[in-house]
């Protein structure tokens, strides 16, 4: 029994002794294997195929984007006519959960305060705003205000945080921000922001007019900044700070003249309002240059109707009776112009079909040049049937005409079109019917009878700069060709002063005080698939003219489609958008070449006190007008640099409460700017210098008033 259990002893003892080395033997085994995978991992830096070592820069690393500025576009003076900016959309949060940091509640806890200040400053009734802040599902986050509570501008944003409501909160959206409105809108163009699906980094992108021509020249390209950090945020001492700085977008100068275009734009708005014509289109231009100072379209991008594209190049259209110009130069240039022969007005058969006169009884037998005056068709017909077809053809295109002016920064030009064919139809195209044309096309074959027989291009793009100040590009005039001679050119500007001038002219409304003018009138009937259009109103209406009339410094062409209520002419519409246009800009060049220093360079007085820049403007015999009970200017009307007319109103903005002056007297061009600084509507009726006002003297106006002016010529 006694061995048997001695026996049992050791035999248990010797398992117990196996056990222990296997045991020790797994335990040494399993740290062999920590010690080889540490040494890998140590050595190799990875797990799993993941780097350590930049999961934990990753970790430690704070990466920021620094958003690049896109580029601003400017007028001839520098004005900022599209620039950067943010809108903000607005939320309430509902939810309990929502807690600051120091655990105070963060979510909206007065609701009917919160409703009573968005109604204040959005478009959304208190009981809309409570609504939607009382919503049926429960455990809902935050909630937005729809189209009401998204766009919200920076000021407005300011004025709901103003208010310490709790629970709302704003986030920001790249915006573009266009402070001259309606100025040239339809070639400044549209920026809108679009989001990135893979980064979620939202920037603008140009959508029409230079914003989309120049896109990548306005758009920058983003920095970042790359620090390392504690597990608290904090910056490591021994870090520095790496990364790329922003290189921000280039800026686009046109050649766009502000107290012109704003002068323009308020007109065509008025004439366009008046007649309510189905589109519109002006433009200004220098005659020696091709420098586009002015330049619009209606309906536009603002319109309640908005149009997405440029009427300037991208519309075609018969022009009309303006041709003649055209057709006369081609006349006398080819030697087939008898002024003083005589031809049967009225009607006359030709080609199978017959030529009409506007006036179809016509004026009996009248001289060519008698025929130009009145704007004979007939006239024309004859006058295309001595040069011959093929001579005609010749000088369309030495006009520039059926093919692309390429007019740097408008997009998607339509060259127009002419079939020319059949004796009829070779014969109208002398008188503006059966060819099509774009607004750049005229413009740029006027200035070859403006300049002495010499065509410029059209331009309206000055400058462009990149953000370290160096100009990239600059435009500078282009002879395109020489379709007529000089001789040419000058009897053509004699007969366009008939036109004016003569008892039989047509074009008599366009009369000036105080300068002669030289011009055209055109009244075209509107093509379509059936043949033409029928009716009272489907003409289009046109006037060209060249001021002053022995020696033009301005082109200014101007076109009216289908206007539906005309009280009176078309003409006399289109003329009270064209005469006080010309007459600014005539008066503006007599003053600058004038002995007796009739301009004055205007000096930056923003900064200064109210009272030193009005001293300092009035000393230089200039009429300042001083908006807002700030101390300080805050913005003038015109750059630093600007050429300024003696006497000429000049207005200082100095913030605070801004309150309406009594403008009795003042002309069109000083309310227009006056209204624009200050981000009024501005609504006008009438022509020449102001008699009433909507908003009375003294009354404390803010931005988005209407202001209606009525006018009267002196």
């Amino acid at each position: 029994m006694k061995n048997q259990q001695q026996r049992t002893i050791g035999k248990n003892q010797k398992n117990r002794k196996m056990f222990g080395i296997a045991l020790f033997l797994t335990f040494f085994c399993i740290f062999v294997l920590f010690v080889v995978r540490f040494f890998v991992i140590a050595t190799t830096k990875d797990v799993q195929n993941r780097n350590l070592q930049t999961m934990a820069s990753r970790m430690y690393t704070s990466k920021r984007i620094i958003e690049a500025k896109r580029g601003t576009i400017y007028d001839a003076q520098g004005n900022a006519l599209a620039q950067d900016t943010k809108t903000y959309t607005v939320t309430a949060v509902l939810s309990h959960q929502s807690l600051t940091a120091k655990g105070k509640p963060n979510y909206v806890t007065n609701k009917k305060k919160a409703a009573k200040v968005l109604a204040k400053y959005l478009d959304i009734t208190e009981k809309k705003a409570l609504s939607i802040m009382s919503p049926k599902r429960k455990n809902v986050y935050q909630v937005e205000f729809g189209t009401a509570g998204s766009g919200i501008s920076v000021n407005t944003m300011k004025k709901i945080k103003a208010q310490h409501v709790t629970g709302l909160q704003f986030t920001s959206t790249p915006s573009r921000q266009y402070p001259a409105g309606e100025f040239a809108s339809q070639l400044i163009g549209l920026a809108t922001a679009k989001t990135n699906d893979k980064t979620g980094q939202t920037k603008l992108v140009g959508r029409l007019g230079l914003e989309s021509y120049f896109n990548k020249n306005l758009t920058g390209i983003n920095g970042l900044k790359e620090i390392k950090q504690d597990v608290y945020g904090y910056q490591l001492a021994d870090s520095q700070v790496k990364g790329r700085p922003a290189k921000d977008g280039a800026d686009v100068y046109t050649t766009l003249d502000n107290r012109t275009q704003q002068q323009l734009e308020t007109l065509i708005t008025k004439a366009e309002k008046e007649t309510q014509a189905s589109s519109m289109t002006a433009v200004v231009m220098e005659a020696k240059t091709g420098k586009i100072l002015a330049a619009t379209q209606r309906p536009n991008v603002n319109s309640s109707t908005p149009v997405w594209r440029n009427a300037l190049v991208q519309d075609t259209y018969e022009p009309g009776s303006t041709m003649k110009v055209l057709a006369l130069a081609a006349a006398i240039d080819s030697g087939n112009f008898n002024p003083e022969a005589v031809h049967k007005s009225g009607t006359w058969e030709l080609g199978g079909g017959k030529i009409t006169d506007w006036n179809t009884a016509g004026w009996g037998n009248i001289t060519y040049k008698e025929g130009f005056y009145c704007s004979s068709n007939v006239a024309f017909a004859h006058i295309e049937q001595d040069m011959g077809s093929a001579t005609w053809k010749k000088y369309i295109q030495k006009f520039g005409l059926l093919k692309n002016v390429g007019v740097y920064g408008m997009s998607g030009e339509s060259k127009g079109y002419t079939s020319y064919k059949g004796t009829l139809e070779q014969a109208n195209t002398a008188f503006g019917q059966g060819i099509t044309v774009n607004v750049m096309q005229m413009m740029q074959a006027f200035s070859a009878i403006a300049n002495n027989g010499t065509m410029v291009k059209p331009y309206f793009i000055k400058k462009i700069v990149a953000s370290d100040g160096k100009t990239l590009e600059k435009t500078k005039p282009q002879t395109i060709g020489h379709p007529v001679s000089q001789a040419t050119a000058k009897k053509v500007l004699h007969y366009m002063q008939g036109v004016i001038y003569n008892k039989n002219g047509t074009g008599q409304v366009y009369k000036i005080s105080g300068y002669r003018i030289a011009g055209k009138t055109g009244t075209a009937q509107i093509g379509s698939s059936h043949g033409y259009e029928t009716g009272s109103t489907n003409y289009l209406y046109s006037f060209v003219g060249m001021a002053p009339a022995k020696n033009p410094k301005y082109v200014v062409y101007i076109t009216m489609k289908q206007p539906q209520h005309i009280t009176k002419a078309a003409e006399q519409y289109m003329a009270e958008v064209v005469n006080p246009v010309t007459k600014q800009l005539l008066d503006r060049a007599a003053a600058k070449d004038s002995k007796h220093q009739g301009v004055v360079k205007l000096p930056n007085v923003v900064g200064l006190s109210a009272a030193d820049a009005q001293k300092k403007l009035q000393n230089k015999k200039l009429n300042v007008v001083v908006l807002g009970n700030g101390k300080k200017v805050k913005k003038q009307s015109a750059t630093k640099g600007s050429s300024v007319i003696i006497n000429e109103r000049v207005f200082l903005l100095t913030g605070g409460q801004v309150t309406m002056p009594d403008i009795s007297g003042w002309s069109q061009s000083d309310v227009s700017r006056f209204a624009q600084l200050l981000g009024l509507k501005l609504k006008s009726t009438g022509g020449g210098y102001a008699v009433s006002q909507s908003i009375k003297a003294n009354t404390v106006l803010k931005e988005g008033d209407a202001l209606q002016v009525r006018y009267k010529a002196k």
